[in-house]
Parts: C-alpha cells; structure tokens; sequence
C-alpha cells in the first residue's frame, strides 16, 4: 500500500453541512470506509486461500496466477478513469456504481463453477473497484472541511491497518471452518450483506459532488495501456506452461510498440484538447520520474514475494491456512508501527535516507529469510519466521507511508491530482507484472518435481529463488532512490491548502499499514485522484 496521495481541491457541488450537529457526513464517512474495508480485506483474504481454491476447483499455476494478476490488472487499468467519471458524472454516483458492481462480482466469485469464471469474476471485482475507490476521498475531501481532514483521514488509516492486520486471518478462519461446506468462497461471500448495505445508505446520506469544469475521457488511452500490459503479462503467465512459444515473445516485444503508441498519442490529445490519460510533462520533474521507477520496481518486488511467500508456507511447507495467516501478523505489525514513525519522526529529520533505510532492511530481512530456509529445510517454524518478517516489516514500514510525499514533492500542485493517480496505477502494473513472473521466477524453478515427496523441498528451493529475485529488485530501487528530493517539500500557498497537506501526510502513516496484510493481489490500494 503506498502513502495517501495528494487530494485535488477541485470538488465542488453540494456538499454536507460542517455544523456538528449535522450526523450525515459521519454515516456517509462511515459508509466509504466500511467500501474501502471491504475492498482490502477481499484482497488480502484471497491469497491466503489460493490453495483450498486449487484444490477444490482443480485450477493450474497459471490460473492462480490470473485469480490475483487479473484483478490487479483491471484495477490498474481503470484507477485513472474511474477517477475520471467520478469528476465528470459525479461521485457519488460512480460510488454507488462501483460497490454496486463490485458486490455482483464477489457474488461471482464466490458462485464460480470453475477456474476460468472465478478469473473472469475477479477480473470484473478489479473494475468495479475501480469505480469505486477513487471516489473513497474525493467524497471526503468534499464532505469534510479541511480543518477536519486530518481527524478524518488519521480513522481512514487506522480503518486500513485494520483492514489489512484482519483480511489473512478473516480468511484463514473462513477458509478453516469451511462453513455449510463452502470452504473457500465465504471469503467473496461474506462482501454481499457489507455491498448490499453501503449501497442503500450511500443513496441516502452520500450527498454529490463533480469537478468544476468538464473535463473528457481518454478512452483510448485506457485501451493501450490495457493492451500493452495483456500483451507483456500474458505470455509471462502462460509461457512455461505452454513451453514458451514463439507468440509469446512476440506478444511481449509488440508491447513496447504498444507503449510507445500510447506515448505519442497521449502526446496528440495533450495539444489537443488538454485531457490526457497520462501528463507526460510530469516526466520532465527528475524526482516524479525516479518516483514512478521506484513505484513499478516496488509493485513488481512486492507481487512477486507475497504470492510465493503463501504458496511456500501453505503448498510447500504444507501448513495449514490459518497458521499461515498467523505467521504474517508480525510482520504487519511491524509495517504498521515502522510506517508510523516514518512519517511523523524519522522522514522530517532525515528525508531520503529513511526510505533507502527502509530498502536496506528488506533486503536484509530477505537474506536472514533466505539464510533460515536454507538452514531449517522443512523443518522450519513460525517464530523462526518472525525475525525475517519484523526485519522486511519494518523496512516496508519505512518507505511505503512517505513515499508518495516524496515523490510528489516537486510535483507543480497543479497537476498533483493527475501525478497521484499516476503513481497508484504504475505500481498496481508493478503489482501485475511481478504476480506475472512468479511464473518464471517460483515455479520455472520447480520445473517437473510436483510430485510427492520432491514437492516440499522443490518449493522451498523456489522459495529462497524467488527472495533473490526480490532482493535484487530491492537493490535497484535503494540506487533509484538517489534521484529522489533529499526531503519533501510542501507547495501550499494558502491555508486550506496546508491543511490538506497535512492531512495527507497524517493519513500516510496509517494507510502505509495496508501493505502488511495484503498478501498477494493489490498490496496499493490507493484512490486514485484526477486533477
């Protein structure tokens, strides 16, 4: 989960009352918040059953793979657009849009019949929620005055840590009592009554709002940079289990044609008429561009440890789901206390430092992870984990909460909102294209050694591959870091605007926690805001 991005301040509309006598505005924070639970949770819960779904539905590698790398994909691809529509259409109405969608697709989800709908079902939960968590603090951010931001957005954050400290274990226990026999798909579920309930509230007490100008959609935009990422992440996913055919590297060279398309054509409408899907001008800000390099390396790190760390201790080890869900508590907890003082101790002191920090300590807890694996085999325990995951913990404490500050820093306000979206979808393709390449990294690994007893061993072995992966990544990202302001800067100019400021910041520390228990799909989860 990255930092609370900058908000636009152009919500305009009617908007509720900040008398405090007025109690509408705190059912309608109360409902956005319980969506963006919910939209956490059923990410964080669904890695931590990916075995009880392959076993009970007989799906492959590859389509594992998709039940997580098709959401974040469909959820990257629509952050900026669902944006977009909430500022031309209204907010509150793509809200009620998004939860709306978004409830039918758990339906789905948990109703599939097989691997292939269970794929499409979670492709179309990445969509809707793509509707409807750019609109979480675009509501708020209309609803509350800004002198009450900073309350308001320091309960989203804690609403988020909690959300991720609770989502692996929520599933681990829906997936163990197997309830009326449904085994995993309680954990889609259990989203129907929570969707049904937001979306007939939010009818009555989310009041509307949109931009103040209109602004146009760039649909096409939105189809190359969905085009391009299919056609790289595509053969990554399915390419050893088909033998990596000639196709497949022609699909993943015709990406880069793909995106250097949307470059110029986003270039065209720019000139154009002044509405593109991507501010290619923010490329010219040294410290935006590392940002966004970081964001991606980051994304494709994180999707790559989270999905094998789950098939290592559940396929591998052979745990049990609920054990599993309980050996990564220390690690949020370390996310979340690290992400804290990050932001509010060690980043106005030191700045840059804190984040290169924060990737050194990964680094090293990925190698003690690797050391330990190596040493105690299967054998391996949970408190023997807890040293690694503390040490990565707490190194991911210190760079996802401050992040997005740093990057924007420099960031003309202007085109904050367009840059803050940007950031949240490069990571969620990071998120997809590391998920994508679990399948060279994990499992081109274990090669043909799936059968008893090589598979344990043979997992482990991909395992600590994988951590090296990982480590790697980590180490380009400590050198990227180097471009980055060496502390952030604030660019407001008048009151309201350095209390949206700090409201941001203050948020960062508890929204920051949301990595910890996303383990796997969507570990940013962010709103994307449009300017």
């Amino acid at each position: 989960m990255t930092s609370s991005a900058p908000l636009s301040s152009t919500a305009s509309g009617p908007t509720v009352s900040s008398d405090p006598s007025d109690r509408r505005r705190w059912f309608a924070l109360a409902i956005v918040m319980t969506a963006a639970f919910m939209d956490l949770v059923d990410v964080t819960i669904v890695n931590i059953a990916i075995p009880s779904i392959q076993e009970d539905t007989g799906a492959s590698f590859s389509s594992i793979q998709w039940i997580t790398a098709g959401y974040a994909l469909a959820f990257a691809a629509g952050l900026i657009t669902g944006g977009r529509l909430g500022d031309i259409y209204g907010r509150k109405r793509l809200f009620l849009i998004g939860i709306g969608g978004f409830t039918l697709a758990s339906a789905l989800c948990g109703f599939a019949v097989n691997p292939e709908m269970l794929v499409a079902s979670r492709i179309l939960q990445g969509g809707t929620a793509a509707l409807m968590v750019p609109q979480v603090l675009s509501i708020v951010h209309a609803t509350f005055p800004a002198h009450e931001r900073g309350k308001v957005f320091g309960l989203f954050g804690a609403i988020v840590g909690l959300g991720a400290v609770s989502g692996p274990l929520l599933g681990a226990l829906l997936t163990e009592w197997n309830i009326a026999g449904l085994e995993w798909r309680p954990i889609f579920l259990i989203n129907l009554p929570v969707g049904i309930a937001g979306l007939l509230l939010g009818r009555k007490f989310i009041t509307e709002s949109k931009a103040p100008k209109a602004l146009r959609l760039d649909l096409i935009g939105v189809v190359l940079v969905t085009l391009g990422m299919l056609m790289l992440i595509y053969p990554l996913t399915r390419g050893r289990e088909l033998g990596w055919p000639v196709w497949g590297y022609v699909s993943m060279g015709g990406s880069l044609l793909v995106f250097l398309a949307l470059v110029v054509f986003e270039r065209s409408k720019a000139r154009k008429d002044g509405s593109p899907l991507v501010e290619l001008s923010l490329f010219r800000v040294k410290s935006f561009a590392a940002g966004i390099a970081v964001q991606l390396t980051f994304g494709i790190g994180l999707g790559i440890f989270f999905l094998v760390w789950t098939l290592y201790m559940q396929m591998g080890l052979g745990w049990s789901a609920l054990r599993a869900g309980t050996t990564g508590v220390p690690f949020s907890i370390a996310v979340s206390f690290a992400a804290g003082i990050s932001v509010q101790k060690l980043v106005p002191r030191f700045g840059r430092k804190v984040l290169q920090a924060g990737a050194a300590l990964m680094v090293a807890g990925l190698l003690i992870y690797i050391w330990e694996s190596d040493r105690y085999g299967m054998g391996i325990t949970s408190w023997q984990m807890i040293l690694p995951l503390v040490v990565m913990g707490t190194g991911m404490g210190l760079i996802v909460a401050p992040l997005t500050d740093m990057v924007l820093s420099e960031v003309p306000k202007e085109h904050s909102g367009s840059a803050s979206g940007l950031i949240n979808t490069v990571q969620q393709m990071g998120n997809a294209l590391g998920l994508g390449l679990v399948a060279v990294v994990f499992f081109g690994s274990i090669d043909d050694r799936l059968a008893p007893p090589q598979v344990g061993p043979a997992f482990a072995e991909a395992f600590q591959h994988s951590l090296w992966w990982v480590a790697g990544v980590l180490a380009v990202i400590f050198l990227v870091m180097f471009a980055l302001p060496a502390r952030p800067q604030r660019q407001a100019e008048d009151g309201e605007e350095s209390d949206d400021a700090g409201a941001d910041a203050g948020a960062a520390a508890g929204v920051g926690v949301g990595a910890a228990g996303a383990s796997g799909s969507d570990v940013a989860k962010e709103p994307a805001l449009t300017s």
